[in-house]
């Protein structure tokens, strides 16, 4: 058994959620299996699992459903260990006197623990994000954009929306402040799919694979932004460095040694620390580094397959909760609850992460569908779809990681950007268990009409 970074585990379920393409006519696969929505059966490619034949890409059965069941809960399991680090960040900085503070601001070098979980820790989850990325540009929903358009178009809408209502209530509103647009901006992937997971009990499969799309070029918006924007002092020598160490990586993998994954860890580091050095945020290098990593619709275990495997575990199950216990511990007094409803930063946030993705994400899909060629999957209908904009409301790790860089030299206003990024968040997520799952119990209970609007 060999738990090297560069190999799969040989007692590991050779499937995986996101392995297959989905488009906007449906997910392609829920997990590594042919989707359920699909008749065709795509080309077998056999494996071997304690002695279990296995047959990967097949047409959906029983065991199919069981195994999307349990993609569900793993997902489900990593936002549950994300929102138990929240609340005891919230519970430790409210009763644990300056214990809290003291612990974050702890330097371990050059960095304080915060910071190495916002710079360093991140950039895991973003080169998570990256392998992501990778997949669905090359066999996944984003490989033909034309056929997921309608995601596409709804994720701009969702950033947009919110980053105009943001500016517009602080542009009203005494005492606005501009340079937090952006935090309104982000959806987190690991929540909404964890929030979906638990409510997805009679809604169709393609709509995790709208989710999926929509959150993804989410995420290259949001990459972009905390590239371009909160990029400053930019050292030209160290970012040289950062392009070399990302050439060496490509190379790598152009001439297929991946399997050194040692070299690939040191690269990594290198990478990371070159990045950081040159004025741009140290997370982009996680993204690149994904994004030049090697995959192919026609290799089972390719080297994305195989980092990501290794890496996604720890990403959620370490990097995404200790970031979560580092950075959302906010002072719930009476003075910053108040200033969450009065103060322009905060209404704008919340109201962008819950109005502004409502009505950005519904419009622009539904634009879209109304004035081209591309429809929603046949099985999604637009109260699904105004479901799915509100979970896509819950911002929290990439909403703090923004509201940090745009507002580090105002510690008030930043107390009280984080705190309205978990109201919203919180608020965004129950609205959108309630939208969802009041969707889901009347799919159940009238299977005849489902498809009624």
């Amino acid at each position: 058994m060999n738990d090297q970074p560069g190999e799969p585990r040989d007692d590991r379920d050779d499937t995986h959620p996101d392995d297959a393409p989905s488009t906007a006519e449906g997910p392609r696969a829920f997990d590594a299996p042919e989707s359920l929505a699909d008749p065709e059966p795509g080309p077998a490619v056999e494996t071997v699992r304690s002695r279990r034949r296995v047959v990967l890409f097949t047409k959906g059965d029983d065991q199919d459903q069981v195994a999307i069941a349990e993609v569900l809960r793993m997902e489900t399991v990593g936002g549950v260990l994300m929102l138990a680090a929240a609340v005891l960040a919230v519970l430790w900085a409210n009763f644990g006197g300056t214990s809290y503070d003291d612990f974050r601001h702890l330097y371990l070098g050059p960095l304080n623990l915060q910071h190495w979980a916002a710079d360093g820790l991140l950039a895991i989850f973003f080169f998570v994000v990256g392998l992501e990325l990778k997949r669905e540009l090359v066999a996944g929903s984003l490989r033909k954009p034309s056929a997921a358009l309608v995601p596409i178009m709804a994720a701009v809408g969702g950033m947009v929306v919110p980053a105009l209502l943001y500016l517009a209530v602080n542009s009203v509103l005494p005492d606005g402040n501009s340079r937090g647009w952006a935090v309104p901006m982000a959806t987190d992937i690991a929540f909404a799919l964890a929030i979906l997971g638990l409510v997805a009990r009679g809604l169709p499969t393609s709509l995790r694979a709208f989710l999926l799309t929509l959150a993804i070029v989410d995420d290259i918006g949001a990459i972009t932004v905390i590239a371009v924007v909160f990029t400053t002092d930019l050292a030209p020598l160290w970012l040289i460095g950062a392009a070399a160490s990302a050439l060496v990586w490509w190379l790598l993998q152009r001439y297929r040694l991946d399997t050194w994954w040692w070299l690939h860890v040191v690269l990594f580091v290198v990478c990371w620390f070159c990045m950081w050095s040159s004025g741009v945020h140290a997370t982009i290098a996680g993204v690149i580094l994904g994004l030049l990593t090697r995959t192919s619709p026609d290799e089972a275990h390719d080297p994305v397959d195989r980092w990501e495997h290794f890496w996604r575990p720890v990403s959620a199950g370490v990097v995404v909760p200790l970031f979560a216990l580092l950075s959302a511990g906010v002072t719930l007094d009476a003075g910053v609850l108040g200033a969450v409803v009065t103060e322009a930063v905060p209404l704008g946030i919340i109201l962008g992460l819950v109005l502004g993705k409502l009505v950005g994400i519904t419009g622009a899909a539904w634009l879209t569908a109304r004035f081209t060629r591309a429809e929603l999957a046949p099985d999604i209908r637009w109260g699904d779809v105004a479901g799915i904009s509100v979970v896509a409301g819950v911002g929290f790790t990439v909403a703090l990681l923004v509201a940090e860089l745009a507002f580090a030299d105002a510690p008030e206003v930043l107390e009280e950007a984080k705190t309205a990024v978990l109201l919203g968040s919180v608020l965004a997520g129950v609205l959108a268990a309630v939208v969802l799952g009041a969707r889901g119990r009347s799919r159940a209970r009238l299977p005849e009409v489902a498809d009624a609007p």
